[in-house]
């Protein structure tokens, strides 16, 4: 669960939930629904606040996982296939930054955690 995950993170980082709340600029009172699991389904822009802090990606507070595996040729080097260096040509010629594109990974990551947690 995304609540135990955040609490397991802040108590490994030594963070009160004071502290925590206060580095992430979100709601005390928030953070503790979300620990407690009281609340199972926080926002997209709560996960990106905390995770930070917590020095983890928004998928690993979603699923526990940091990355997907990746294919590597025989020394190891990750693959890139050729659809995928066309789509980050196409988005760095539209004008779409590293920024830009890690939140919409995040977004993209968060939409489809939702979809799968919907009961």
């Amino acid at each position: 669960m995304i609540g135990e995950r955040i609490k397991r993170l802040r108590a490994q980082k030594g963070y009160s939930i004071t502290e925590l709340a206060e580095l992430s600029n979100v709601s005390k009172s928030y953070l503790s629904y979300i620990e407690r699991n009281l609340n199972k389904n926080p926002s997209i822009q709560f996960l990106m606040k905390v995770a930070k802090p917590l020095d983890v990606s928004i998928e690993y507070l979603l699923i526990g996982v940091d990355q997907i595996e990746n294919q590597v040729d025989g020394d190891g080097e990750k693959i890139l296939d050729k659809e995928w260096e066309n789509i980050i040509e196409k988005a760095i010629k539209d004008g779409i930054g590293k920024e830009d594109f890690k939140e919409y990974i995040n977004y993209i990551k968060f939409k489809i955690w939702e979809k799968n947690n919907k009961r």
